[in-house]
């Protein structure tokens, strides 16, 4: 369909796709923030890969935006830095639309097939309004059963020769980061932000800012300190988050590096359910 007829037909269908853009972080990197968290698209037109997937009913605004920036050309595969439901839920429209795969770990596989279930979000933690408002999330999202399909040992990405995804669990046992050595990028999913996204405010209002993961979602506070050291080591560039806006440069890695260092102290909640 062309493209013009598409944003129309989107529109039609109450959805003002004007703002639906793409902002460009490096020539072959760009995100679209959408209400929670951040979908990336990495690659030119004719190679090219989405990264997460937003909330639900999301995919048409992404499709938009997706089209601004490459035309007609779809991805060649969505991958899942994991599967919560801001991350995954327009995966399976998205993918039914293009009719291309889906890749997360083999360990968050389970998570995405309805197999397993995640441990219930921890409203007591956090200090803002998201946190309490987290036990009201979508507990569940589609089942990705027929259109996933486990990352490969060798920690590639399919379609992205350059990079290599890294496992980063304690937000998720099967969370990954993905990172290109070239120019030192790095796509973080929630295994840090870079706004405080239990507050509501700081998300309207973001001030860019390393945090550790989303605190009412992450289990594993063990491994979560592990991750984050795993990414300082990385000594970054350029980092995009699944939450918050990207950050660069000294002030990235001088702010990754304290919170490695003090991650205890910072980042894990004083009083926390589990």
């Amino acid at each position: 369909m062309d493209n013009e007829l598409e944003l129309e037909k989107y529109k039609q269908d109450g959805l003002d796709m004007d703002h639906a853009e793409t902002q460009e972080v490096l020539e072959d990197v760009a995100f679209y923030r959408t209400l929670f968290s951040n979908v990336c698209m990495i690659g030119e037109a004719d190679n090219w890969v989405l990264i997460d997937t937003g909330v639900a009913h999301y995919s048409k605004r992404i499709i938009a935006a997706a089209e601004k920036r490459f035309g007609s050309k779809p991805p060649k595969a969505i991958i899942l830095t994991h599967g919560h439901f801001d991350h995954v839920g327009s995966a399976k429209d998205l993918a039914n639309h293009w009719d291309i795969p889906i890749y997360t770990h083999d360990e968050e596989i389970p998570y995405v097939t309805k197999k397993k279930e995640y441990p219930p979000t921890d409203p007591t933690v956090g200090g803002g309004m998201n946190s309490l408002l987290s036990t009201f999330f979508p507990k569940e999202s589609d089942n990705l059963k027929d259109l996933v399909h486990p990352l490969p040992d060798n920690n590639e990405i399919p379609y992205l020769k350059d990079w290599k995804y890294l496992h980063t669990p304690g937000h998720t046992p099967g969370h990954i980061s993905l990172f290109r050595e070239s120019d030192r990028t790095l796509i973080a999913g929630d295994a840090i932000a870079t706004e405080k996204v239990e507050s509501t405010i700081a998300v309207f209002l973001p001030i860019q800012k390393v945090h550790g993961p989303p605190a009412y979602f992450t289990p594993d506070w063990v491994r979560a300190e592990e991750s984050v050291k795993k990414l300082a080591a990385l000594e970054p560039e350029i980092a995009l988050a699944g939450h918050g806006l990207p950050m660069e440069g000294d002030n990235l890695r001088e702010q990754l590096n304290h919170l490695a260092k003090n991650f205890k102290e910072d980042a894990i909640p004083k009083h926390k359910r589990n």
